[in-house]
């Protein structure tokens, strides 16, 4: 299979947003409550997006109605994507430094990898193997530095919990491809979990915001980068390159994850993270460039 570079240079753009939003998060979560910040976030990016979709003629009416695979997709990406993985990373990043919680992500890729090949049929070839394995010993090289300086337990528990939901997320999202309601279904999928958050957010937390520059400028790049171009982005890649290959890129999110949040927040960073990402993103090319089995359709 040959290697694809609209798919790489997209996939290499991916992860820099997505690691982004560690740190942006962590700013936020000093002057506003996790889960209702998240809430607002999701109301005005899904409202910016369906608005849009709106504009270029798009349509909530989904193929099959919202008893369809679509709209099955959009629920269950909203649900796990949404409110659980965003939920609970920004929980834990009361606890967490923004640098820890992107490792504990990019670990998601072997997640998809196994959920795959159990309930999908998508499987990767002998090279992809060593490349997903080579990518875990990158991130589990920074890890064991991070987590032999000290990390809550909890906080931890609640991120590896979050990949697992987002691994099932990226699963699901093949379902929601095809009609070119896109971007109409990225806006529906945010108001999912904002729907979802809204709860628990109201019921166990306080609302109280300092309000802020700094806070101010990290939900705004929340709703653009992060939120928006992000999730197209990946929407883009699982419909490209399948969500195996997709999910690699993930494994470069301690290194982008990392140099953020030590040029935001002045968190550390050592000679171990430089060694893990190279490792990590020799996996990544590995994945990239192995012969898959061809991916089964689902049904």
């Amino acid at each position: 299979m040959k290697l694809d570079p609209l798919a790489v240079l997209m996939g290499v753009a991916f992860a820099l947003m997505w690691s982004s939003a560690f740190a942006t998060a962590h700013i936020i979560v000093a002057d506003a409550p996790p889960l209702t910040a998240l809430t607002l976030r999701f109301v005005v990016s899904g409202l910016i997006a369906v608005a849009v979709a709106r504009a270029l003629g798009q349509t909530w009416n989904l193929p099959g109605g919202w008893r369809g695979p679509q709209a099955r997709a959009v629920m269950i990406f909203g649900l796990c994507q949404n409110a659980l993985y965003l939920g609970l990373n920004f929980t834990a990043m009361q606890w967490n430094e923004a640098s820890l919680s992107a490792i504990i992500a990019s670990s998601m890729p072997l997640i998809v990898a196994a959920l795959g090949f159990a309930f999908t049929g998508e499987r990767t070839g002998p090279l992809g193997l060593a490349g997903l394995s080579a990518g875990f010993t990158g991130v589990a090289l920074i890890m064991g530095a991070r987590l032999t300086s000290g990390a809550d337990p909890l906080g931890v528990l609640l991120c590896v919990v979050g990949a697992l939901a987002f691994a099932v997320a990226t699963l699901s999202v093949r379902g929601a491809m095809g009609s070119g309601n896109l971007l109409m279904i990225v806006g529906l999928q945010m108001l999912v979990g904002a729907a979802l958050l809204a709860l628990p957010a109201l019921a166990f937390e306080q609302h109280s915001i300092t309000l802020s520059p700094a806070l101010i400028a990290a939900f705004a790049y929340q709703i653009v980068v992060p939120g928006l171009t992000a999730t197209l982005t990946w929407f883009w890649l699982v419909k490209r390159i399948g969500a195996i290959r997709a999910s690699t890129y993930h494994f470069l999110n301690p290194f982008f994850g990392v140099s953020i949040a030590a040029l935001l927040l002045g968190e550390s960073i050592g000679a171990l993270d430089i060694a893990g990402v190279t490792i990590a993103a020799a996996g990544i090319l590995a994945v990239q460039l192995s012969r898959a089995q061809p991916r089964q359709t689902p049904r």
